[in-house]
């Protein structure tokens, strides 16, 4: 039998592009981590490969080590950590507070437009007083999260 020659650990940050599950002469199952960059990484473990999928498609950091076998050299996974995509968590808190700023702005319509109007409000007119409103509600709420 051939020896084994283990290289440093590494850690680093991926775009996980997919992962993939083939089972082995032996039986058992052996996942594949590919990142954006066409590289493998590999496990056999399930825990990191449960991580591995619940970030597929975004970014992780992972933790691997490299381990020269029979003239191969293999990249083998100890750990993923699946990391929240900056970009799409400011984005979907924007929508919540626009989306947010909007209801609030809705609900004091009947006191940004007076007294009660005796007939309909006409559309410009409604989203004039309604706008504005909305605008410093959203800006607020956005104020509010960074001053925690």
């Amino acid at each position: 039998m051939a020896g084994r020659v283990s290289g440093a650990r590494m850690e680093k940050e991926v775009h996980v592009a997919e992962v993939k599950a083939f089972k082995t002469k032996s039986g058992n199952t052996r996942f594949v981590l590919r990142d954006d960059e066409g590289k493998e990484y590999t496990t056999f473990r399930e825990g990191i490969a449960r991580q591995a999928l619940a970030a597929e498609g975004g970014r992780a950091r992972i933790e691997c080590h490299e381990e020269q076998r029979n003239g191969f050299t293999n990249v083998y996974l100890d750990k993923v950590d699946p990391l929240e995509d900056h970009e799409e968590s400011s984005e979907a808190a924007d929508r919540d507070a626009e989306e947010v700023a909007w209801r609030t702005a809705v609900d004091a319509a009947p006191w940004l437009l007076g007294d009660k109007p005796k007939q309909s409000v006409p559309p410009k007119r409604f989203f004039e007083k309604l706008k504005p409103f909305k605008e410093l509600v959203a800006e607020d709420i956005r104020d509010g999260d960074d001053a925690g």
